[in-house]
């Protein structure tokens, strides 16, 4: 191949030059429209896989296929806080409008349970354009110091670090090495518990439930050493193997998670014992961030005020465009931070109660939890052991820990 020709969805070679030529449905489809006439039923999702399957970038070993889902935010956010940023009743519009789209977007793929990289490409696209900005329009007035343009450099550094390591394995429990072959036939459709009968039961009626691949130890339809007795353990029909305690399965990623806390849209990855850690650390590297570009960004717009009055009451902020600009950007960054310093609340307090959010859902629609602070906590108290220990156990999260042999447990 060369860098403008790709193998399409078909399996056929095809060339960037005929992406607009073609494509029977869109013909057959715009015939209709101009007819007044109904399409048939699913033209459009035809149409739409056709599009999404031809739109690609150059490439040297081929044109590479290009995720429609990233588009939007690349286009649509630059466009709208420079709209916003002409007048004070648009900037108002918009920055209401825009949390409304993205929750929209957000009820639409969660009832469809699709995976998509809208919300990842927004947040680090959402990054990189409001450090643009702070270096474009805010730097050059003088009012910015050289260490604390590095200050805010590291903290963005930090933050991106932290969220590329939350992007990593959270936690996959491995696919038994049988289920890549057959299914498995006779296997009870129920919850097992960790005694030596229950685990006989599942051992005698598949005999590779409780073994993994890659290498790993038979301890999934074992109990651990930190797991009290007589937890629950659970057998996930899709996975096809004997979940650990507080082990989830996320329908999204359709694999089952170690101590799965929810699945992130804003890091397109589930959050579980791997990367639990990493994602409250990205999280709060953000806060940090944020709150301090946030306050540089007032300081030099709207001089002489507090940062949170400078918020609601700056007159000057729309005198010339690059000030109105760098308001709208502030406007926009406090919304965002809100939305994730609440996250991050939730986020602590299920940690001093040594809750996850998947527990915690469980729970209220099993009225078996206690509402806390509000209803901010879901406190279950199966594995509440008081806040320092919690903590603490939050704290060793990804360390392996030791596992006791089949003669200990009998």
């Amino acid at each position: 191949l060369c860098c403008c020709e790709y193998v399409d969805r078909r399996g056929e070679r095809n060339h960037l030059a005929a992406c607009c030529c073609d494509c029977e449905d869109l013909d057959e489809g715009c015939e209709r429209w101009l007819t007044c006439k109904s399409l048939p039923p699913g033209a459009l999702e035809r149409i739409a896989d056709t599009v999404a399957d031809r739109l690609r970038v150059p490439w040297f070993a081929g044109a590479v296929k290009i995720n429609v889902s990233l588009v939007p935010p690349l286009v649509l956010l630059p466009v709208f806080l420079h709209v916003a940023a002409l007048h004070f009743l648009l900037g108002l519009v918009i920055l209401t409008s825009l949390p409304v789209v993205v929750l929209w977007y957000y009820y639409l793929t969660h009832r469809r349970k699709e995976r998509t990289l809208f919300f990842l490409s927004l947040g680090l696209f959402s990054l990189g354009y409001m450090y643009y900005v702070f270096l474009q329009e805010v730097v050059p007035r003088g009012h910015v110091g050289y260490s604390q343009v590095v200050a805010l450099t590291c903290g963005l550094i930090l933050m991106l670090a932290a969220l590329s390591r939350a992007k990593k394995d959270p936690g996959y429990l491995p696919i038994p090495a049988s289920n890549e072959k057959t299914p498995h036939r006779g296997l009870p459709n129920k919850s097992v518990r960790g005694s030596s009968n229950g685990l006989h039961g599942v051992t005698t009626s598949g005999a590779a439930a409780g073994r993994a691949v890659n290498g790993e130890a038979k301890g999934y339809s074992r109990m651990s050493a930190e797991e009290p007795e007589g937890v629950k353990k659970d057998w996930c029909t899709k996975c096809q193997l004997v979940r650990p305690a507080r082990a989830g399965h996320c329908r999204l990623c359709g694999r089952c998670v170690r101590r799965l806390d929810h699945h992130c849209v804003w890091i397109n990855s589930c959050v579980g014992e791997q990367n639990h850690q990493a994602f409250i650390l990205a999280l709060s590297f953000f806060m940090l961030t944020s709150v301090y570009g946030i306050t540089l960004t007032l300081h030099t717009v709207c001089r002489g005020r507090t940062p949170f009055v400078a918020l609601f009451y700056c007159p000057g902020a729309y005198s010339d465009y690059s000030s109105a600009l760098s308001f709208t950007c502030v406007w926009y960054c406090a919304i965002v931070t809100a939305g994730m310093g609440y996250i991050l609340l939730i986020q602590l307090l299920n940690i001093s109660y040594n809750v996850t959010e998947r527990e915690a859902r469980l729970a209220l629609r099993d009225n078996t939890g206690r509402r806390l602070l509000g209803g901010l906590v879901i406190d279950t108290g199966q594995y509440n052991r008081g806040f320092l220990s919690n903590w603490g156990h939050f704290l060793s999260l990804g360390s392996s820990p030791p596992q006791r042999s089949a003669e200990d447990i009998v």
